[in-house]
């Protein structure tokens, strides 16, 4: 351990940073929704690792146990929940498991699988973050007395909403895109509502009730890649 993970795994928290002491393993594949959870860990004193798919999120428990897991549902190489499912029932327990998405529909499913709790995206309020974890987390993790409440959000560079959008119409314009809709559906919700970008959110939902209802079509994955490819073409998230 170098000189700055051996400081951040042990000091206390404080007031100011509730999370000092704690490690967060982000399963993540929005480079935007990944930044925004690494400045809300970097506000809350807590360390964060990253994984962006199921496999490389199964290398990193392989190697250490965190404090706290934190899995999208909608992953490149299958669904967040099975991996929630497993850590839930794992013996030591990581002592906090949530699930997140754009899609809050699958708010139920993600704490049925043993989840503690469910993060709708987008991730932003300073004092939401804290408030999933510390709520969850033993005594002898929390901060002493009163905790510093804010109304503080983060906002990411939107470079990053950028490359998310390079990223889907990568995945959009490849040949078996059509199987993997599901997958589209919920990291574009997840970036739109990110960016407040109604337009592209709500399409998306639309499509994903309809891939949920079995009666999504090629036409469908054409709209949204057309959407897609209209805002990197402008240059500009909205």
């Amino acid at each position: 351990m170098d000189p700055l993970d051996d400081f951040m795994t042990t000091r206390p928290p404080t007031a100011r940073r509730p999370l000092l002491g704690v490690t967060v393993l982000v399963v993540e594949d929005s480079r935007f929704a990944c930044e925004a959870l690494r400045l809300l860990c970097l506000r809350s004193g807590a360390r964060i690792r990253r994984a962006d798919t199921l496999e490389h999120a199964r290398k990193h428990l392989g190697v250490y146990r965190p404090t706290v897991l934190i899995v999208d549902v909608g992953l490149p190489d299958g669904s967040g929940l099975d991996l929630i499912a497993t850590c839930a029932k794992a013996i030591p327990r990581i002592d906090v498991i949530l699930g997140t998405s754009g899609d809050s529909i699958l708010q139920e499913a993600v704490l049925a699988c043993g989840a503690n709790g469910f993060m709708p995206k987008p991730i932003s309020s300073l004092a939401a973050f804290q408030s999933a974890i510390l709520s969850h987390l033993p005594t002898n993790r929390q901060p002493p007395g009163p905790r510093l409440v804010t109304d503080e959000s983060v906002n990411p560079d939107l470079i990053a909403y950028q490359d998310d959008l390079t990223h889907m119409a990568a995945v959009i314009g490849s040949g078996d895109a059509r199987e993997s809709l599901g997958y589209v559906t919920q990291f574009l919700q997840g970036i739109a509502q990110s960016v407040k970008d109604d337009d592209l959110g709500n399409a998306a939902s639309a499509v994903a009730r309809k891939y949920r209802q079995g009666t999504s079509t090629e036409a469908d994955l054409i709209a949204l890649g057309a959407m897609v490819n209209s805002r990197l073409d402008t240059n500009r998230p909205l």
